[in-house]
C-alpha cells in the first residue's frame, strides 16, 4: 500500500521504516534530496532535518513529515520511495520516472 500524493510515494515498508527510525531521532522531519555526485551525475539522500525551510514541499503523514525542497522537488516528482532489505544490505530505494539512466546500483541517475 502507498501513500499516494503529488509529488512522492512511499510504500509501507518506507513509512515502516521511518517511523522505526524517530525514537533516535531529535526530529520527524525526513528530507529526500537529490545532490550532484554519483556515478550516473545525481544521488539521492535523506535525512533527517530540524525543520523545514521556506521553500520546502512538506508531506504530512500521522507520525512524521516527508521534505523535499525546491530544487530537488522536479528531479522527484512522481517518484516511489521504498525500504529494502537484501543480502545486499538494507537502504531506501528511490524509483523515479524522471530518471533516463540509472548506476548498477541504482543509488545514482541522469535525467
Amino acid at each position: 500500500m502507498e501513500n499516494e500524493s503529488s509529488s512522492i510515494n512511499l510504500t509501507a515498508n518506507a513509512i515502516q521504516r521511518i517511523q522505526s527510525l524517530l525514537p533516535d531521532s531529535e526530529t520527524n522531519n525526513f528530507r529526500v534530496y537529490v545532490t550532484g555526485g554519483g556515478c550516473s551525475g545525481f544521488q539521492y539522500g535523506f535525512k533527517f532535518d530540524e525543520s523545514p525551510a521556506g521553500d520546502d514541499d512538506v508531506i504530512s503523514f500521522p507520525d512524521f513529515s516527508i521534505l523535499l525542497d525546491s530544487l530537488s522537488y522536479p528531479y522527484l516528482y512522481g517518484s516511489s520511495l521504498d525500504y529494502v532489505e537484501d543480502l545486499s544490505g538494507s537502504k531506501f530505494i528511490v524509483s523515479n520516472p524522471n530518471a533516463k539512466t540509472t548506476c548498477g546500483c541504482g543509488e545514482s541517475f541522469t535525467t
